[in-house]
């Protein structure tokens, strides 16, 4: 992939939307709860494709930080406390030009595995995936 560079990251009024504009033109509205359940954190990611978990019960969650990290990337803090992926702009592009599949592909694991986006009711965040 060429140079990937974003000229504008941000994050709506509400916490619930992060936009990211590309060089080039391309622009992506990405839900937080898109960006938390797609977190590229060994928490979520695993170290292998295998360790990878479906993330459920993220429907509400938000952002309530977008924190550079030098010129490459952006930790993203959500209001689970869920802090530890670093978002490079590649992965940015690669998440925006994919929502539909990746989305899709979400949708199917959490009917697969009986999960909910909703959360739990009466529980805290978890902060544990």
């Amino acid at each position: 992939m060429a140079e990937t560079w974003p000229t504008e990251l941000r994050l709506h009024k509400d916490r619930k939307t992060l936009t990211v504009t590309f060089e080039g033109g391309e622009s992506f509205d990405l839900a937080a709860e898109y960006l938390r359940i797609k977190s590229p954190s060994a928490e979520v990611q695993g170290h292998s494709p295998d360790e990878r978990k479906t993330v459920p019960g993220k429907k509400t969650v938000g952002i309530m930080e977008v924190l550079p990290i030098g010129n490459y990337a952006v930790r993203l803090v959500f209001d689970d406390m869920h802090s530890t992926g670093i978002f490079g702009w590649d992965y940015l592009l690669e998440l925006g030009r994919n929502h539909g599949k990746y989305w899709q592909d979400y949708l199917d694991e959490l009917a697969a595995k009986n999960l909910s986006r909703e959360p739990a009711a009466g529980t805290r965040p978890d902060t544990r995936t």
